[in-house]
């Protein structure tokens, strides 16, 4: 089998061998999804009975994964890897790949997105393999509607691997959290309270529409303001004076808090839809098949692993990266009438 035609040629682009666009954005945050699947339902993101996960043979092996991480690190400017899924945590390489990104030279920043389900026990071997940091997501401190909206009673696990992370030192250790319209939208300040007494950071993001029932409707959102007007009726909150950067988050200091490390402690809002900062962004995305996203929200993607597989070199796979970002566009358009929701949902692109 023949390497598969190459993607057109990029008109325009310049002799940089980074992931740039025609923006002047260059990609140098990688959002590696190591698996579609699993081990909670939540309501927001996928049905009770779960979804059609991908078949195995579609997914990259560990050396592919590896492989493609290694050619975006060494040839493409990339200076972060984000492991996510699905719950990346129930891949049972993870160790292992983790280890191999972390020897890689130049070493990349390496992080973790995860449910905390399963992290209590795997903290230590992580942060061993090379592992940064960990970003947990927890979208409620209240038993009841967190077996309610995960549809599974988890919450000692979660917390357990909150725990276990910030013993190993998986630091800072960060919460997600997405606040819905008559289900938790009065949690803010005790989300907050607890994350303090804790020393995590914590985050809130607006629901985007990336459910595999693609039934959000921005009306219902909780938007960033009224996450802002519910915390500063309890704390006091000052603008961050550190640099943004590509950083998804904005960020404010909570007068009187401090973190673990003695400096002021932090809250960020991610408003993806009513702030967006698609200007800055950074990111570039790679699917548990293969599969390189521009965009988190993208209708289009391209094929790496198809290459990789009919045998492709490093240089044509880093070829075939920059020359889908630099189609990438200027923003994701949520507030255009003609935005169409990805076919496929957050569990499957990865965060």
């Amino acid at each position: 089998m023949g390497i598969p035609p190459s993607a057109p040629v990029s008109v325009g682009r310049p002799n940089d061998d980074r992931l740039v666009d025609r923006f002047g954005r260059a990609a140098t945050d990688l959002r590696v999804s190591l698996t579609d699947r699993c081990n909670l339902r939540c309501t927001y993101c996928m049905p009770a009975e779960g979804l059609a996960w991908l078949p195995q043979r579609n997914l990259l092996d560990d050396e592919e994964i590896i492989r493609l991480v290694r050619i975006a690190v060494r040839r493409l400017g990339v200076t972060e890897v984000r492991f996510t899924g699905g719950e990346p945590l129930i891949r049972p390489g993870l160790p292992a790949i983790v280890a191999a990104v972390a020897a890689l030279e130049p070493r990349p920043t390496l992080s973790l997105t995860t449910n905390g389900i399963g992290l209590a026990r795997m903290a230590r071997t992580l942060r061993d393999a090379g592992l940064d940091r960990v970003n947990v997501s927890l979208d409620t401190i209240d038993r009841e509607r967190f077996t309610r909206l995960t549809r599974r009673d988890r919450l000692d696990d979660v917390l357990a691997g909150l725990a276990g992370a910030a013993e190993a030192g998986l630091t800072p250790v960060k919460i997600n959290s997405v606040l819905m319209r008559d289900v938790n939208s009065d949690e803010a300040p005790a989300l907050l309270r607890f994350a303090l007494a804790h020393g995590y950071q914590l985050r809130f993001i607006e629901q985007m529409p990336l459910d595999a029932q693609h039934a959000w409707d921005r009306s219902s959102m909780i938007t960033a303001e009224e996450i802002l007007t519910a915390l500063r009726a309890e704390f006091t909150l000052h603008p961050d004076p550190a640099e943004r950067g590509g950083a998804p988050a904005e960020t404010w200091l909570v007068e009187g808090a401090t973190d673990p490390s003695g400096g002021p402690a932090k809250v960020g809002v991610i408003a993806s839809v009513t702030r967006p900062f698609c200007g800055d962004c950074d990111r570039t995305r790679l699917t548990a098949d293969g599969q390189v996203r521009a965009c988190l929200f993208a209708t289009e993607e391209s094929d790496l692993r198809g290459a990789l597989r009919a045998g492709a070199d490093d240089e044509e796979i880093a070829r075939r990266w920059r020359v889908a970002m630099w189609g990438k566009r200027a923003g994701h358009g949520i507030d255009d009438p003609s935005f169409l929701q990805p076919a496929r949902p957050m569990s499957a692109i990865g965060g």
